[in-house]
């Protein structure tokens, strides 16, 4: 080896990308599960993913108290026991509810899976939701949300994804202490009993796996009233606000405000997709994007902006959001126009264009480092109603994206008269 001389660089962008297989198999009952046998340490991860979001819900609220709310009891342990139980063995176990679905999520040491299984079991097929952890779960979250809505940031996420999607719309709606207060344990029971206990579910497992996975997996959740179809997610219309512009005064102490400006978007099946968001990565979607270099190093307006396509399953939206000092504000939201006209008529210079392609692949490589990444993209790909070519057609995208190619996009989607703005102070 000659040390003398640096060895030669290559370009992310000349790496040939492969997403490693999938294994898939069925459960008795039809549920299907997704593995990734992979890592060198002795870990798992398991995600049981039910269709049981916000999407489902006939009341505002019932789908997260009911995610909640799992680990709080069953017939056989009480919350203290069920968490107790999982610490022993140094696993974990977390709930998430999203706009179509609702996770349970375990991370344990691949020789314990026997152990915390039956323990995850009983929560879908046992959950009692005792009153007292009922009371208590609403006591909380009051308690949590006063406190948010004091903060900027937090109001202006929620105002301008009402903005995006209508207060009536999944994607829009947002939980108020009235929503609480309305709750109750038979409506919470009723919706587990109808979307977990007889749910439709898709199992997630990626680690290094026992060699008898499937036959774990199949007797804890092959044997129980779950389904493996996938179900019809209730069409919901988004329905935009009339009014563009919005300017909240929150706190009148506040020296800082939430700026975010937004418009919608199509889903991953559009086929302006793909190569959106290589010009959302140019504009705002990385620390060296052209709004960071603008607004944060040049006007020094904030310690940060960025920008992104939201990660939803059907409509979408494109999102600029930071945070700026009250007096900054406007002019924060002219210089964001100001990057967009430019992207507009100006074609992106070759090694602008090079640069960014070549942090995407690099973030790619980084995402599939390591089985829990990996299943985390065939997640993705799989909820979204997808298949494996569309990682590779990403990654072809990103190779073979021109700049005019970016210019036409940004002449499509940036349009002022577009974007919903608001500031939150």
């Amino acid at each position: 080896m000659d040390r003398t001389s640096a060895p030669p660089i290559k370009d992310a962008i000349d790496f040939n990308l492969h997403l490693k297989e999938c294994e898939k198999f069925t459960l008795d009952n039809g549920v299907q599960v997704y593995a990734v046998n992979a890592g060198e340490q002795d870990v798992l991860q398991l995600e049981l993913v039910f269709y049981a979001g916000n999407s489902f819900e006939k009341q505002n609220g019932v789908a997260y108290a009911t995610s909640h709310l799992l680990k709080n009891g069953t017939s056989q342990k009480t919350s203290f026991e069920i968490n107790e139980h999982f610490e022993y063995y140094g696993a974990h176990c977390s709930r998430s509810c999203h706009n179509e679905s609702a996770v349970i999520s375990l991370h344990t040491l691949s020789k314990y899976l026997p152990n915390v299984l039956p323990v995850i079991h009983e929560m879908i097929t046992d959950s009692i939701f005792p009153e007292s952890e009922f009371e208590i779960f609403k006591q909380i979250s009051k308690q949590k949300l006063a406190i948010k809505l004091k903060k900027c940031d937090f109001v202006s996420n929620r105002l301008i994804d009402q903005c995006l999607y209508g207060q009536n719309h999944p994607y829009g709606k947002f939980l108020t202490e009235a929503d609480f207060d309305a709750l109750n344990i038979e409506v919470i029971r009723e919706f587990y009993k109808e979307n977990y206990q007889n749910g439709h579910c898709i199992i997630f497992v990626a680690g290094k796996l026992p060699e008898d996975i499937q036959q774990q997996l199949n007797e804890q959740f092959g044997k129980i009233s779950l389904k493996g179809d996938i179900p019809e997610v209730p069409t919901n219309i988004a329905t935009p606000a009339l009014q563009k512009k919005y300017r909240i005064q929150n706190d009148v102490n506040g020296v800082q405000g939430a700026i975010r400006i937004a418009r919608d978007f199509p889903n991953r099946h559009h086929p302006d997709f793909k190569g959106t968001m290589v010009l959302n990565t140019i504009f705002g979607g990385f620390f060296g994007s052209r709004l960071m270099g603008n607004i944060r190093e040049d006007k020094g307006y904030t310690y940060g902006i960025n920008s992104w396509i939201q990660n939803n399953i059907q409509a979408c939206g494109w999102m600029i959001s930071t945070e700026a000092g009250k007096e900054v504000c406007e002019a924060t939201i002219a210089e964001v126009y100001k990057e967009m006209e430019i992207l507009k008529t100006d074609l992106v210079d070759a090694d602008e264009l090079l640069l960014v392609k070549n942090y995407l692949i690099g973030s790619l490589l980084g995402d599939l480092d390591g089985p829990f990444q990996i299943i985390g993209r065939w997640k993705n790909i799989i909820l979204n109603n997808l298949d494996e070519q569309y990682f590779y057609d990403s990654i072809n995208v990103i190779k073979t994206i021109t700049a005019e190619e970016i210019r036409i996009l940004a002449k499509k989607y940036f349009v002022q008269e577009d974007f919903f703005e608001l500031i939150v102070i």
